[in-house]
């Protein structure tokens, strides 16, 4: 990737650790899509520990939008397996804290509210396939327009786990009919990152009515000759906690993820 065409927000973010560091300090607090080439991203979820089991088997009963990356112990909000020095309280640019099922706020920084029985969960993201769609030519609207990739609610439902359940939530690529095509190529041998896309066309027959108004995320527009590709998306589990109401939780703000040091090229199966 040259250097010369990259957003200056890029060059000074070129690393999975300088996000972090970026976001800690509070100088960032952005959507990651397009930060850290090569440097695979996470969605985040953080529970009581006697939630726990029941969104650990939620995630293994749904891993196309819930592909665990990671958990830690209850209490420790480090994950060493993910980055050196990573702190899941100040790393990310931006979060999200439930109580019962509602949004409470959306603080960038969630140390003042941790507590010694609070396990996370990181899953994998679609914006670590990106790097691989954009390294086969296939443009990426949301990138290209600097803003969030749109995500949508759809009357799919997610395979109910313990006290989880909620429909999938998926985020949506525009591409010609050739690109999604070679999409789906590229985007299979990356499961760990949700893989190929779950629906092309026909928004309805998922539930979705309106492209323009996305559920989260930032509307693109869908030039003449494309098509609406939709990935399973690591919001679902925001759906899911919403749904089941446990007393808190605390989760990453959609686009908003945890830029971590292994390298996308490990998640690959070929």
């Amino acid at each position: 990737m040259d250097a010369s065409n990259l957003a200056p927000s890029l060059i000074r973010m070129p690393t999975g650790c300088d996000v972090r560091r970026e976001c800690r300090s509070g100088r960032f607090d952005g959507p990651t899509a397009g930060l850290a080439p090569g440097y695979v991203q996470g969605n985040l979820a953080i529970l009581p520990r006697d939630w726990a089991d029941d969104f650990l088997r939620f995630c293994h009963a749904n891993p196309k939008p819930c592909p665990l990356l990671a958990v830690s112990e209850a209490g420790s909000p480090v994950l060493p397996a993910l980055g050196a020095g990573l702190d899941v309280r100040t790393d990310l640019p931006r979060y999200r804290v439930w109580e019962h099922g509602k949004l409470v706020g959306s603080p960038t920084d969630v140390t003042p509210m941790w507590r010694d029985d609070l396990v996370s969960f990181v899953i994998g993201c679609s914006f670590s396939f990106e790097e691989a769609l954009l390294q086969n030519d296939i443009p990426l609207r949301h990138i290209a327009g600097g803003c969030n990739v749109p995500m949508y609610r759809t009357n799919i439902a997610t395979q109910s786990a313990g006290r989880f359940h909620g429909p999938l939530v998926v985020s949506m690529r525009p591409m010609k009919p050739a690109d999604a095509i070679r999409a789906i190529q590229v985007t299979t041998r990356l499961p760990a990152v949700h893989g190929a896309p779950v629906h092309i066309g026909f928004p309805e027959a998922i539930g979705v009515s309106d492209l323009g108004k996305p559920d989260y995320g930032d509307a693109v527009p869908i030039e003449a000759g494309e098509l609406p590709v939709f990935w399973a998306c690591g919001v679902t589990p925001q759906a899911a906690i919403a749904a089941a109401k446990p007393p808190f939780a605390i989760t990453h703000a959609p686009g908003c993820m945890l830029v971590t040091d292994l390298k996308n090229n490990q998640l690959s199966l070929f």
